[in-house]
């Protein structure tokens, strides 16, 4: 440590994965949280305000026998919470009476897959969407239905060109029946993009724990990881390690060697910290000067807050609201 200048911090940060959405807006709402992910909301509250640059491991890093891989690009994404509000009837002796927010869904649904075409390659547009709320019985016609959904786009000006185009889909359908329409567009993760000097040097280190010949290549993964959220404000990387068996998110994913997926990492971390601080910190200096400016801790909540807002269209299409 006598030759090493700077510190080393060990930061376990919660919630990276965008789930619960539904549970995280309600903290919001009663003030005990803003952002729902981790890494955004601690850098909201200044917790990364005295770090300078990260290296995070995860695994898997892809569906290869290599034992490690580096350079890996994310998406980012944003989370829409869609309400259809139409109007219940029987829907046996007097359907023609209501306005059937289920079919609505279902036009906006279809709408949506109609886009495909429209979707840049280059920009790995993803939009997932779920029905969570399909109405309150057969015996009524659907007057509350209910959509979530996740955009994903490589960058921040692709997921905001996708949601526009989402949201217009979500208007026709409204306006096809006379529904009324509620969106809420909260921002889940931003891109991430790794620093290409951490990478090289992050490569080096990986490939001496594991070998050369054992390193995968970096690619684009259509996922998402709040690791971009903090690239956008210093240097970060993230490489990716083995030891597992089958798919992330998927049934029958486990880690079967700990050692390549742990005590490998650890190992080639630890190497990237020495050699960033080695020598007064030289390389360390030489990655944080040549990434150029990054966003400050204000720029970077203001980007954040300008992903949210809530949005109601009245029975004819037109704006009824917005806040955010």
């Amino acid at each position: 440590m006598d030759h090493l200048d700077g510190d080393v911090v060990l930061f376990a940060v919660p919630a990276e994965e965008c789930i619960t959405v539904e549970e995280r807006l309600a903290r919001r709402a009663r003030g005990e949280l803003e952002f729902i992910l981790g890494k955004p909301e601690l850098i909201r509250l200044g917790e990364f305000d005295d770090i300078d640059m990260i290296t995070i491991t995860h695994t898997p890093h892809g569906a290869d026998d290599s034992l490690a891989s580096v350079g890996d690009t994310h998406n980012g994404s944003l989370i829409k919470r869609v309400r259809f509000i139409g109007r219940a009837a029987h829907a046996g002796s007097a359907p023609h009476l209501g306005i059937n927010a289920l079919k609505a869904a279902t036009i906006a649904l279809g709408a949506i897959d109609a886009q495909r075409e429209r979707f840049r390659e280059e920009d790995m547009i993803r939009i997932s969407p779920i029905i969570t709320k399909g109405g309150d019985g057969t015996s009524s016609v659907p007057a509350d239905v209910r959509i979530e959904t996740m955009i994903r786009a490589r960058t921040v000006e692709g997921m905001q060109q996708a949601s526009a185009v989402v949201d217009r889909c979500l208007r026709a359908g409204a306006l096809a029946v006379g529904a009324r329409l509620e969106v809420e567009t909260v921002g889940g993760y931003l891109p991430n993009t790794p620093d290409p000097n951490l990478v090289a040097l992050q490569f080096e280190e990986c490939a001496a724990v594991v070998g050369r010949d054992r390193m995968g290549p970096g690619r684009h993964q259509a996922g998402s990881t709040d690791v971009g959220d903090v690239g956008f404000l210093m240097p970060a990387v993230h490489p990716r390690s083995g030891g597992t068996e089958g798919r992330p998110h998927q049934p029958g994913y486990f880690v079967r060697d700990h050692a390549l997926a742990a005590v490998n990492p650890a190992k080639s971390m630890a190497m990237l910290a020495v050699e960033l601080l080695y020598d007064d910190a030289a390389e360390g200096r030489r990655v944080q000067a040549q990434a150029g400016r990054k966003m400050t801790r204000d720029e970077y909540v203001a980007l954040r807050r300008s992903l949210d807002n809530v949005v109601r269209y009245s029975e004819d299409g037109e704006l009824a609201g917005a806040t955010g």
